[in-house]
């Protein structure tokens, strides 16, 4: 007979990419995920993956049996949601991917009372800064900052969020403070990688205008990024969730170019079709009113 284990083990090491990934998302050893795949294997008489030191790839039947055996694990972690909400309990795993210094900053310290009074909910929260796909990553939900181009993706505000151009006071002695948009041209830019060239867009009465200033350094993670133009290295382009404290104490200076960045959100979103899960809509609930609206990273300066 079939093993719901079975079924969930399979899925766990194609969306992990490994066994070993999946042993550890599991919470299990590598031993015990190998030992369960292989007896679905055999259960089902025939080969899922093929297995490599290097890479495991799916078979045939094993991207035949994907689909529906994805979909079994679904309809019983929701099973198991809907009667835990019955009895007044939200309960059971949720993973969710979220960028490295919103994490950090504020999603940790807003996650962690929530977590506290629903001690049954699983949560394993993955902290990444590159853009990932929800459903073949196998996320729940992810957290982003900025617009959600994927059709794919049922995207829910949690906040609304600020960008300012800022450097540091020894940046500006040194080259100047831009007064306009053209002025940028003539400086060096700090910029966040992640989000390509066109990054520093901003809204005029003639419509969104991009900058692309000389490249200074360009770095993925955000914490760096406002690290560097703390120490004089370009102007940057950065969310008030980071540079408010720095540019209270003085540390960053506001630059005002006659025009603002173009507004921004941050979101959670999950993929279409999959219906969300009472402790998901629980934490989107609870994010957005710890985050508030305006939100408190965000006071005026």
């Amino acid at each position: 007979m079939m093993k719901i284990e079975g079924i969930a083990t399979f899925v766990a090491v194609v969306e992990a990419g490994s066994v070993s990934e999946a042993a550890r998302r599991l919470r299990l050893s590598k031993s015990v995920v190998s030992e369960r795949l292989a007896e679905l294997e055999k259960t089902l008489g025939a080969m899922l993956v093929h297995r490599t030191t290097r890479k495991l790839t799916l078979t045939e039947d094993g991207a035949a049996f994907l689909e529906r055996a994805g979909r079994i694990v679904r309809e019983m972690e929701d099973a198991a949601a809907d009667m835990a909400e019955r009895r007044g309990t939200l309960s059971g795993p949720l993973r969710i991917a979220a960028p490295v210094s919103f994490g950090r900053l504020h999603l940790g310290p807003a996650l962690y009372p929530f977590l506290k009074a629903h001690p049954q909910i699983a949560l394993t929260l993955d902290m990444d800064d590159r853009r990932v796909d929800p459903a073949s990553d196998g996320y729940d939900s992810i957290i982003r900052h900025g617009a959600i181009a994927d059709t794919r993706l049922v995207a829910w505000k949690l906040a609304r969020s600020r960008r300012l151009l800022v450097a540091s006071p020894d940046y500006i002695e040194r080259h100047g403070k831009p007064g306009s948009l053209s002025d940028l041209n003539d400086h060096r830019g700090v910029f966040y990688t992640n989000r390509g060239a066109a990054d520093w867009r901003f809204q005029t009465e003639e419509g969104a205008v991009v900058i692309r200033a000389t490249l200074g350094l360009g770095i993925n993670n955000g914490d760096m990024l406002h690290d560097a133009a703390i120490e004089g290295l370009g102007i940057a382009l950065l969310p008030t969730f980071i540079a408010g404290p720095t540019i209270r104490d003085g540390r960053l200076i506001e630059i005002d170019v006659g025009a603002k960045p173009e507004p921004e959100f941050i979101y959670m979103a999950h993929p279409e079709g999959r219906n969300p899960s009472a402790k998901l809509r629980a934490i989107a609930d609870h994010l957005k009113k710890t985050f508030g609206d305006p939100p408190y990273w965000d006071p005026d300066f």
